[in-house]
C-alpha cells in the first residue's frame, strides 16, 4: 500500500491519502472510518488493519484525487524526530579519504547517527535554496525508514516489526558550512538545518516481503541531476542492517510512530563523495535533483535562488 499527505489544489488543509492502482488518490480517513488528519497517527492501526484497508480501496467507489489536482507534502509533514545514520562503508571510507583520514574503528562497533531538524522536510517536486552563507550544495541519496509502532529496546529480531514502511529521503547538505562545523567535534549543525527532501509517498513494509531477507533489504537506488545520472547503489550494501539501527536508535529511548531513520548516504550517493570536478559542480539555481529508490518512485526537488 502507498500513502502519502497532499495539498489540493485551492485547499489549505493537507489530507492523508491511499494510493489506488489506477493512479488516483483517496482519502485514508473514508477506508478506516478514523479522523486520522496526521499520517503518523495512523500508522500503528495499519499495520494491523493493513489488508482490510487494501480490501475497502479496492472497492472504494467514492471521490479521488488525480496528481493533477494536488501537490505531495512530505509523508510524514513533521515527524517526531530524525535520526540520520552513517551506515554505508563505501560513502563514509571514500568521504575521509578524501580528507586524508583512515577509517574510525568504533564505526565498525555500532550504528552512529545525529538528530536533524524535524520540522524542514520539503516534498516531491518542492523547491530548495543554499542556506545563508553557503556556495556547495550537494544531495544526499538516503532510503527513509518509517516507524509505526512504538517501542523501547526494540530487538534485533524484532526491529522489522516496528517498521511501518519506506520512503526517499535527500539529505541536503552545505558542505562549505559543514566543513567548517565538523571541526569543533559535535558534527553538522546549520549544514543540514534547512531543508531535507522526503517522498514523493510512504510504502508500506508488506510490498518489500520479497526483498527482505533476514537482515537484509534489496533495492536499487539511483541519483540524476539535470537527468544526468550521477549515483547508482543498493539498500544491501548497508554495513549496519537497518534492523541495527533500529535497534540502536531505541536502546534507552522510546521510538515512536512516525518517528524517521535515515540510512545516510549510499555509495557514490552525493557530489562530496564523487568530487564537484566530475559531476559539473555543486548544485545550482535552476537545477533539478532527482533521487529514484526501487517500488518507492522518484524524488524530485528543483534548486532555486534564495528570495
Amino acid at each position: 500500500m502507498r500513502l502519502a499527505t497532499i495539498l489540493p489544489h485551492a485547499s489549505l488543509e493537507s489530507v492523508v491519502v491511499a494510493g489506488a492502482a489506477d493512479g488516483t488518490w483517496v482519502e485514508l480517513a473514508g477506508l478506516t472510518g478514523r479522523a486520522d488528519d496526521r499520517l503518523e497517527d495512523a500508522l500503528g492501526w495499519l499495520l494491523s488493519h493493513e489488508a482490510l484497508v487494501s480490501t475497502r480501496l479496492r472497492a472504494w467507489a467514492g471521490p479521488r484525487y488525480r496528481e493533477s489536482e494536488i501537490r505531495f507534502l512530505a509523508p510524514v509533514v513533521r515527524p517526531p524526530s530524525f535520526r540520520d545514520f552513517y551506515a554505508f562503508e563505501q560513502h563514509v571510507k571514500t568521504c575521509r579519504a578524501a580528507r586524508g583520514l583512515e577509517m574510525v574503528p568504533a564505526w565498525y562497533e555500532v550504528p552512529v547517527f545525529y538528530f536533524s531538524n524535524p520540522h524542514v522536510f520539503v516534498g516531491h517536486e518542492g523547491k530548495v535554496h543554499a542556506p545563508t552563507d553557503s556556495q556547495e550544495l550537494d544531495y544526499e541519496l538516503e532510503l527513509g525508514i518509517v516507524i509505526g509502532r512504538a517501542g523501547r529496546d526494540i530487538s534485533v529480531e524484532h526491529a522489522w516489526e516496528h517498521v511501518a514502511g519506506f520512503t526517499i529521503i535527500n539529505d541536503f547538505s552545505a558542505r562549505d558550512l559543514q566543513r567548517k562545523e565538523v571541526t569543533v567535534g559535535l558534527g553538522p549543525a546549520k549544514a543540514k538545518d534547512f531543508a531535507t527532501g522526503a517522498g514523493p509517498v510512504l510504502v508500506m513494509r508488506s510490498e518489500f516481503a520479497d526483498r527482505i531477507d533476514g537482515e537484509t533489504l534489496d533495492l536499487a537506488m539511483i541519483a540524476r541531476v539535470n537527468g544526468r545520472e550521477l549515483s547508482r547503489g543498493n539498500v544491501a550494501s548497508l554495513h549496519h542492517s537497518i534492523p541495527r539501527m533500529i535497534a540502536q536508535a531505541s536502546r534507552d529511548a522510546e521510538l515512536f510512530a512516525g518517528d524517521i531513520l535515515g540510512t545516510g548516504t549510499v555509495g557514490t550517493g552525493c557530489i562530496l563523495e564523487l568530487g564537484p570536478t566530475n559531476t559539473g559542480g555543486w548544485l545550482q539555481p535552476g537545477d533539478v535533483v532527482e533521487l529514484e529508490i526501487e517500488r518507492l518512485g522518484t524524488l524530485r526537488h528543483h534548486i532555486t535562488t534564495r528570495s
